[in-house]
């Protein structure tokens, strides 16, 4: 089982959803770096279920313990690693139905690879419980990108087929921090129905799904590797490792199947003495690198497996049909949580990029600067 991910900088994730704890480990940042408590809390929050109806019952503390590597407020240069203990657990809830599989789940996919030896309750290691590490983890890059001037920014694209307000040039210049307990949105006015929409669902024991839209301002050109480490790559290993995301758009994205040429290139320009292109169809990268514009991307996360409508399904012990009818506690939608997710982890894999490109000190003291001179 492949748990850990990056370069110059990785991170490791651990435990499982009804275990004792889960936790990550962050490797890679310099030393003497803040740790901001405060805003790894508030990730922490926007993540957090509050058993109102749109999420989980299942409500945790979600207090973050750092282990290593951090100590009076800053990195020591070693590995971090951080624990978030699981303090509300019910696996008596999946005790009835745990020969059955759960469709939409890991559940027959891992029997088949791990031999019945996988830790089952609520999904085991591959719940999206352990976002909770990854959150925690991403939220300490993100602070360090902020510091470097660099802002990540994810809304809620559409949520149940209900759309937040489009990501203009104007939009992208004012992004709301989204208020504890409220969804992050461009347009605020638009979470009343997305959250009518959620209740809907859960009201007839199914589920629903949405899009979350990243936008990225501040990146340097020149970031990201050609090929295998390219932008799109990094960030796209990342994003379809959150469950139930199932698809992922770069700028124009599938739109670019129904263009010209004419119209899906990005014409360069100057601009206050800085090279910049007139529209950010490409998203901010060219050839797997960043070319200085606003990085844009859109996953498709889709509508949550565990719902209480009765399925078809199979006893894998007495190998027969069956229907299931799930117990437990389940979100009706995971959109609204997983936009935390989304943002720490791409900031996550932004900065491991960033610390191929410029080293681990850049994380400190910024870009370095060359004389044209040097350049040439």
């Amino acid at each position: 089982m492949k748990n850990t991910f990056g370069n110059a900088i990785s991170l490791t994730i651990f435990g499982e959803s009804h275990g004792p704890a889960v936790g990550a480990v962050l490797d890679g940042l310099a030393a003497g770096l803040p740790v901001d408590v405060a805003a790894i809390a508030a990730a922490m929050d926007r993540r957090r279920a509050r058993g109102d109806g749109l999420s989980t019952a299942r409500t945790e503390a979600d207090a973050v313990e750092f282990l290593s590597g951090v100590y009076e407020g800053h990195t020591t240069g070693t590995p971090i690693a951080l624990m978030i203990r699981n303090l509300n657990t019910r696996s008596g809830d999946y005790a009835k139905t745990a020969d059955l599989l759960r469709p939409g789940h890991a559940d027959y996919t891992a029997y088949a690879k791990y031999e019945g030896f996988q830790d089952a309750r609520g999904g085991g290691h591959f719940s999206g419980r352990l976002t909770a590490a990854s959150v925690a983890a991403g939220a300490l890059c993100e602070s360090v990108l902020k510091s470097l001037g660099i802002r990540v920014y994810t809304h809620i694209a559409a949520c149940a087929g209900i759309e937040d307000a489009p990501l203009s040039s104007a939009a992208g210049l004012v992004m709301p921090e989204p208020e504890p307990g409220h969804f992050a949105l461009l347009d605020p006015s638009r979470e009343a129905a997305m959250q009518d929409a959620i209740r809907a669902a859960g009201s007839d024991r199914d589920s629903v799904g949405g899009i979350l839209e990243t936008i990225v301002t501040g990146l340097p050109a020149g970031i990201g590797e050609p090929w295998f480490d390219s932008v799109e790559s990094e960030l796209g290993h990342l994003m379809f490792a959150i469950p139930a995301c199932k698809g992922l758009e770069f700028g124009a994205g599938f739109r670019f199947a129904g263009m010209r040429g004419s119209e899906a290139n990005d014409p360069f320009t100057m601009r206050d003495g800085k090279i910049v292109t007139t529209t950010n169809r490409n998203g901010g990268i060219n050839g797997g690198i960043t070319n200085g514009m606003p990085l844009v991307f859109r996953t498709v996360i889709k509508p949550t497996a565990s719902i209480y409508k009765e399925q078809h399904t199979v006893d894998y012990v007495a190998q027969k049909d069956a229907l299931l009818q799930i117990k437990g506690r389940h979100d009706p939608c995971i959109v609204p949580r997983a936009a935390v997710v989304q943002n720490t982890l791409t900031a996550f894999g932004l900065l491991d990029l960033f610390t191929v490109r410029y080293g681990t000190l850049a994380q400190k003291h910024g870009l370095p600067t060359y004389s044209s001179e040097e350049r040439m």
